[in-house]
C-alpha cells in the first residue's frame, strides 16, 4: 500500500470520528446517557473485531497471562476512559471545543517522557504549551470569562485528555509485541466487561432502540431509529474508522499518523456548525488555531511517540504499529 492511500485512510478515520462526535451528542440528547452509549460503542467494537480477528487471524487473540494482564488496564484506563469521559464533555460542551480539548494528550505525553520518564525532548515543547495555554484561555474566556462554558465539561474533557495520553503511554509499549487489532479488540473487550458489570446487559435500554430521533439542528425535520444512530456509533464511528487508521499506521510513522489525526478538532468543529448549528466566536476560533498549533508543534518536539517503556512481555509476535491517534 503507498503512503498516499495511508494518508488518505488516516484522514478519512479522523473525519468518521468527527461525525461521530455529532451522533453522539444526537444520542445524548435524547435521553442516553454517557455510561449507556459507552458500553454499547465498547461492546459492539469488541465484537465487530473480535470477530473479523476470528475469521481471519485467530491466532492474533491470543495472550500471555501477562500480556492479558496488561491489556486488561490498557482497555479499563485508557480506550474506556477515552470513551466515557469523551461522552460526559460533548454532552455539555460544543463539539469543536471538547475535542480540542481533549487533543491536549500529546502534549501531556511529552510532558510525561521528559519529567517522569527524564528523556530528552526539544527546547520548542515549552513553545507548545505556551501556545495551548494561551489558546485554551481565549477558548474558555470567549463568552464572558468563560461563565457559559460547563465547568464540568472542561473538566471531563481534560479528563478525556489524560485518558487519551495513558492510552497513546500504554499503546506505544506495545508497538511491535502484538497485532494493532487484536490489541484493539483485547481492550474493547476489558472495557465492555467492566460496563458488564457495573451495568447488565439485560438493563440496555433495548426499548428505546426502535424511538424516532430527530437529528436535530439543520436536520431537526429528519428523524432516524436510535438503534440506527448507535449502530452508526458502533460501525462507522469505532470499528470502520479503526481499521482504516491500523492500515494507515502499517504504511506511516505514528508521529505522521497522530499530526494528521489533528484533522478531528478541525473536522468535528466544521461539522458541528453545519449540522448542529454550532458557532464558534473569532476569539474561540483564534484559541482553537493556537492549540492546533501548539498540538502540531509538541509532535514534533521528540520523545512524544516513544515507547514509554519495555514491552510487558519479550515474545515478539509481530502486526501492525499501534499509537498516536486511535480513539473517539
Amino acid at each position: 500500500m503507498s503512503r498516499a492511500r495511508g494518508y488518505a485512510l488516516v484522514a478519512t478515520a479522523a473525519s468518521l470520528w468527527a461525525v461521530n462526535g455529532a451522533v453522539s451528542k444526537v444520542v445524548l440528547a435524547n435521553g442516553i446517557d454517557s455510561g449507556t452509549l459507552t458500553q454499547a460503542r465498547v461492546t459492539g467494537a469488541c465484537a465487530g473485531l473480535t470477530l473479523l480477528l476470528l475469521a481471519t487471524r485467530p491466532a492474533a487473540l491470543k495472550a500471555t497471562p501477562r500480556e492479558a494482564a496488561y491489556l486488561v488496564a490498557f482497555g479499563v484506563l485508557g480506550l474506556n476512559g477515552v470513551q466515557v469521559f469523551y461522552f460526559l464533555a460533548i454532552d455539555r460542551l460544543p463539539l469543536g471545543i471538547a475535542v480540542l480539548i481533549e487533543y491536549l494528550a500529546p502534549v501531556l505525553v511529552a510532558l510525561y517522557v521528559r519529567f517522569v520518564l527524564r528523556r530528552p525532548v526539544r527546547s520548542r515543547l515549552w513553545g507548545a504549551i505556551a501556545l495551548v495555554l494561551v489558546g485554551l484561555a481565549l477558548i474558555v474566556d470567549a463568552f464572558g470569562g468563560g461563565g457559559n462554558l460547563s465547568s464540568e465539561g472542561i473538566a471531563f474533557a481534560l479528563l478525556a485528555a489524560v485518558s487519551y495520553a495513558v492510552y497513546i503511554l500504554m499503546a506505544e509499549r506495545l508497538v511491535g509485541v502484538r497485532a494493532a487489532e487484536s490489541t484493539l479488540a483485547w481492550g474493547f473487550g476489558a472495557a465492555a466487561v467492566f460496563w458488564a458489570v457495573l451495568r447488565p446487559p439485560w438493563e440496555f435500554p433495548y426499548d428505546r432502540m426502535a424511538d424516532s430521533v430527530s437529528l436535530g439542528g439543520r436536520l431537526e425535520a429528519v428523524s432516524v431509529p436510535m438503534g440506527a444512530l448507535i449502530a452508526w456509533v458502533i460501525v462507522m464511528g469505532s470499528v470502520i474508522p479503526f481499521a482504516m487508521m491500523v492500515r494507515g499506521l502499517a504504511v506511516l510513522p505514528a508521529t505522521r499518523a497522530t499530526l494528521l489525526a489533528t484533522w478531528e478538532p478541525v473536522a468535528g468543529a466544521i461539522v458541528a456548525w453545519a449540522w448542529l448549528g454550532e458557532r464558534l466566536s473569532g476569539a474561540q476560533v483564534a484559541g482553537g488555531l493556537l492549540v492546533l498549533a501548539g498540538i502540531l508543534v509538541a509532535e514534533t518536539a521528540g520523545g512524544a511517540a516513544t515507547p514509554a517503556g519495555p514491552p510487558p512481555t519479550g515474545r515478539e509476535t509481530g502486526g501492525t504499529r499501534l499509537g498516536g491517534p486511535v480513539r473517539s
